[in-house]
């Protein structure tokens, strides 16, 4: 009975031993897409990715790549942790006709494995002046410099063709899958993933240390790798059309809030939707002077309403939001500055709003006070008892004390000056001056 006593003790101490281990310990590919430009949160999105690939000693890291290019930093930051990173990185242009442009061609070029599906394009990643303007001539040639240094340090650590990588920095070359393919950019062309591993197989890849790694994907399980609810809002908020919308619906509701005190709900909203967008702003290359043009815009909304210049100083309003919207994300790349459409399909709405608000509000403010005690200040009243010099008055349909500073009769027509308590100040009115349909109604 003793060793089977123990035989049976060691296989359930084997058990709890093999489940100890986290199921994250079994090898797999650990698989991301990034479609969009690149900008820090992408950076962010990318370091969390690899370290968890690193955590759960993941085979390979597969990312999926369309993007039309993004800021700077965030490539040289994205580039420094996958050159880094302990777990091979394989990056994959596609599906067809996705492209991985300007700052997509350095991350494509600094994966351990380069890939394309057919009908992608990679490269076109000249350095472009932020704001698409013209740079000085000394900085545009050192930023260009600064660029093609960083593709050869990286591509010829890849062992790939650095003349032709160098090109796309400095001529704007692009290529096709199969031109990339031929021309030493890229490792392989393949239609799909499946495809992609099957190629794969066994393939020696040298990293960026150095060491050599066998892959040996087929069959393993890819799991997909997702965003944080935290980076996905962010992301979603860095997409600057999206970041000027919330600008500028967060000044309109302050601004709504500023003519209805006491309202709050404009208030507490326009706070947060300010928040947000400042955040997200504070994260892009922004423009002060666009802001700005903004807030500038606001000014010229609330004259026009206040001076009613026929709509020259909205239109005015309009144009200066128009414009510090378009030049609010001062990036090179298109798809990260605020477009045409949505700057025209905001402005030109809450400029019209904001002007008809504050009129409403001025209107309102001029507006002669008809109710309460302050109502009576004006109306025309009959004297009912004499006035030497307290008396009553008829007004309003009421009695009321009333005391003058001359003597006046009953029959009298008197005017309301001011109101003193339960007491009015009263001016007698020349019969003239009271219409008859005034007199009698009070009587």
């Amino acid at each position: 009975m003793r060793p089977r006593l123990l035989i049976g003790l060691a296989l359930f101490f084997a058990a709890l031993v093999c489940l100890s281990f986290p199921a994250s310990l079994r090898a797999d590919v650990l698989k991301i897409v990034i479609d969009g430009t690149i900008h820090p949160i992408t950076n962010e999105f990318l370091g969390r990715t690899l370290a968890e690939a690193e955590r759960t000693h993941a085979e390979a890291v597969l990312i999926e790549l369309r993007t039309p290019g993004g800021l700077v930093e965030s490539t040289r930051n994205i580039i420094q942790k996958i050159v880094a990173s302990r777990t091979p990185v394989i990056i994959f242009v596609a599906p067809s006709g996705s492209r991985a442009a300007s700052a997509g061609f350095f991350i494509l070029e600094a994966a351990d494995v380069a890939a394309m599906a057919p009908g992608t394009n990679t490269g076109a990643a000249h350095p472009v002046s932020i704001g698409g303007g013209q740079m000085d001539k000394v900085m545009s040639e050192k930023i260009e410099n600064d660029s093609a240094a960083l593709m050869r340090s990286v591509v010829a650590k890849r062992g790939r063709n650095v003349e032709v990588a160098e090109s796309a920095v400095r001529e704007s070359k692009s290529f096709t899958e199969q031109e990339a393919l031929k021309q030493n950019l890229i490792d392989l062309v393949a239609p799909d993933q499946a495809a992609l591993f099957q190629q794969l197989e066994g393939r020696t890849v040298r990293r960026f240390n150095g060491e050599e790694v066998t892959l040996h994907l087929v069959g393993l399980p890819v799991r997909d790798f997702h965003e944080t609810l935290k980076q996905s809002i962010l992301g979603y908020l860095m997409d600057p059309n999206v970041s000027f919308i919330l600008l500028a619906i967060g000044l309109l509701a302050l601004y709504a809030e500023f003519n209805h005190p006491g309202a709050v709900i404009p208030g507490v909203v326009g706070l947060i939707f300010i928040l947000l967008a400042v955040f997200a702003l504070n994260l892009l290359p922004t423009r002060f002077a666009a802001l700005a043009l903004i807030l500038v815009a606001f000014v010229l909304f609330a004259l026009e309403a206040k001076f009613a210049t026929h709509g020259i100083l909205a239109l005015g309003g309009i144009a200066s939001m128009v414009i510090g919207a378009l030049l609010l994300v001062d990036s090179p790349v298109p798809e990260m500055r605020v477009r045409l459409l949505t700057a025209l399909a905001v402005s030109i709405p809450i400029g019209l709003i904001t002007v008809f608000l504050l009129t409403i509000a001025l209107r309102a403010r001029r507006r002669k006070v008809v109710t309460g005690a302050q109502g009576l200040v004006g109306e025309i009243g009959v004297v009912r008892t004499p006035l030497t010099p307290q008396g009553c008055v008829f007004v309003h349909g009421e009695l009321w004390n009333a005391v003058c500073s001359a003597p006046l009769l009953p029959g009298d027509a008197i005017i309301v000056r001011a109101v003193d308590g339960l007491t009015l100040q009263v001016d007698g009115l020349p019969a003239a001056q009271a219409t008859p349909s005034e007199l009698p109604s009070r009587s």
